[in-house]
């Protein structure tokens, strides 16, 4: 590696190995790598940090500024923590136009308070022309965790259950179809959105919850293979099972590309003790945001592998992506 690559941000094999080799060996690797870290303190703080890149800026669903606000406080919310404060870091191109900046911030708002987070300092830089695309924007985030609740990627175990909170892959798709068109009609729209209201609900449904992510790059594949590794088990996704909208399964397909791969950014995973799965598929189901969920996959013993049971019958090995499936995603 000398050079860093469009692979290198989507979340697969490649960020994988940026992360291990670069930053990790010097600034300290946890034991296990969550969506944010719990760290000890007069209270249990949950902190989480992001950036976010996505083009184009304006999405159908959304824009940059609503997406900076759901991918940091939905991190600490799989994490079981209430998000509580945002800061954000703004990176903007000379000669942007201030009404979009301003529709920006103005989504950043609302979907701040939507989520019941206060914006609690920021800064801005400017850059000159075509040094950035537009805007970028980071985000940290800070929660604060139960003291009961320990929820960790490392709980999995076999007999577990995989729930996934609705459609996979809106997200991914929608922003690429609106910045390649491919001459594709679609009314997709992303599925961006905050998600502390429904994991307190799957929370409460299920008392020995193991743990909760959102499959943002590298989408439920990438994400469930993480888990997979953390846990040293394996997971067997139902492919039927899977809920998969028809628009992004004809755009996909046109493109080569697999939607188990395509980020979600308003999905939720959990798993959960087989004996209480039903209850928390209840509880996904029950809260507007949820209302698409399944219980999707099982874990179970073995090599720490993905493995899809497709609708044939047969068994398809899922593997850490390699290469740029979708760039720019968030």
């Amino acid at each position: 590696m000398s050079v860093v690559l469009l692979d290198h941000g989507e979340g697969g094999a490649a960020s994988a190995r940026l992360l291990t080799e670069v930053f990790l060996r010097h600034l300290g690797a946890p034991e296990v790598l969550e969506d944010a870290a719990v760290v000890p303190g007069a209270g249990r703080l949950a902190i989480s940090t992001d950036s976010f890149v996505v083009r184009p800026a304006f999405f159908p669903g959304g824009n940059i500024g609503k997406l900076a606000v759901c991918g940091t406080v939905n991190d600490l919310a799989v994490m079981g923590a209430a998000p509580r404060y945002l800061t954000c870091g703004f990176i903007l191109e000379e000669g942007l136009e201030l009404a979009k900046l301003e529709l920006i911030v103005q989504a950043m708002a609302a979907t701040a308070a939507e989520a019941g987070v206060t914006m609690v300092a920021g800064d801005t830089k400017v850059v000159g022309r075509g040094e950035v695309d537009g805007v970028y924007i980071n985000t940290t985030g800070v929660g604060f965790v139960p003291p009961e609740l320990n929820l960790s990627a490392a709980s999995c175990q076999p007999g577990d259950r995989v729930l996934i909170s609705g459609p996979v892959g809106d997200h991914g798709t929608a922003v690429m179809l609106a910045r390649e068109g491919f001459g594709i009609q679609s009314d997709l729209v992303s599925d961006c959105q905050p998600l502390g209201d429904l994991a307190t609900e799957v929370i409460a449904a299920s008392s020995q919850l193991r743990c909760m992510r959102d499959p943002t790059r590298g989408g439920l594949a990438t994400t469930l293979i993480e888990l997979c590794e953390a846990s040293d088990v394996g997971i067997l996704l139902d492919e039927p099972a899977l809920p998969i909208r028809r628009e992004v399964r004809a755009a996909t397909d046109l493109l080569g590309l697999d939607p188990l791969y395509v980020a979600c950014e308003g999905r939720l995973i959990a798993v959960t003790p087989a004996a209480q799965a039903d209850a928390a598929l209840a509880a996904m189901r029950a809260h507007p945001r949820g209302a698409g969920a399944a219980i999707v996959g099982s874990v179970v013993s073995g090599a720490p592998k993905l493995v899809l049971e497709t609708a044939m019958g047969g068994r398809r090995p899922l593997v850490a992506l390699e290469g740029a499936q979708l760039p720019r995603i968030c």
